[in-house]
């Protein structure tokens, strides 16, 4: 588990560079062995009640493929207003700040259930020294996303429970601008079936694209999707 390959945008002497490049090394030591005490030993799968609970000690982040994906499509598209479903220890969001601190405008508001690792991850966007870029509301998103968004949201990283997937996507929508982009994480577990369904629905509004990252020879399915509007009309 010592071969993860990091592919970041930014030289490897930036801060941000240089705490992400501590956290995927804390990540490759730590999260195997959590994942098999909970998945193996407990017999937890992440449609459980507790999975993500039992998981608190655990990094998770994307893949660094995924995060450098992220960043490109930020600076692309000169997204300003990002929102993003489940914090974890905030390795996501530094490739989310990172973009808007290097295009000189725009905010992140990010949720996380677990109080601990959203004090985990604040140290860590300070560290980097992106933390001005970022708002962290905790407890659950179906509760923390529900007010207080800006009037239109240009981008979406869905990175949580797979089950709050829809619901989440759902309480965004009436806010997402005219080709606003979503991108999901592991859309190819179980409890993101729904919310799959939903978005490959062309009545529903969005342009589905099914892509995948590799890390640690391990596939992650993902999903990258273009709102078009209630209807599905551009």
């Amino acid at each position: 588990m010592t071969d993860l390959q990091l592919n970041l945008p930014w030289h490897a002497s930036d801060p941000v560079a240089m705490t992400l490049a501590t956290l995927y090394a804390q990540t490759v030591r730590t999260d195997p062995a959590i994942r098999d005490m909970v998945e193996g030993a407990r017999g937890l799968t992440e449609t459980d009640d507790g999975f993500y609970a039992a998981m608190r000690e655990a990094f998770m982040p994307v893949t660094p493929d995924f995060g450098a994906l992220l960043y490109q499509l930020i600076r692309a598209t000169q997204a300003r207003t990002v929102v993003e479903y489940g914090t974890s220890f905030g390795l996501s969001t530094l490739f989310l700040a990172g973009a808007l601190r290097d295009l000189g405008a725009g905010h992140i508001i990010t949720t996380e259930i677990e109080p601990a690792k959203a004090a985990r991850a604040r140290q860590h966007w300070e560290q980097a020294g992106v933390s001005d870029r970022i708002t962290c509301r905790i407890g659950n998103a179906r509760q923390t996303l529900a007010a207080d968004l800006p009037a239109t949201i240009d981008f979406v990283l869905l990175d949580g429970a797979k089950t709050d997937y829809l619901p989440v996507l759902k309480l965004l929508e009436p806010r997402l601008r005219a080709s606003a982009l979503i991108c999901a994480d592991n859309t190819g577990m179980t409890g993101a079936r729904a919310f799959v369904d939903y978005v490959e629905d062309p009545a529903n509004g969005y342009v589905s694209a099914a892509l995948g990252t590799l890390a640690l020879n391990e596939f992650h399915p993902t999903r990258l999707l273009m709102w078009r509007g209630a209807g599905g009309h551009a």
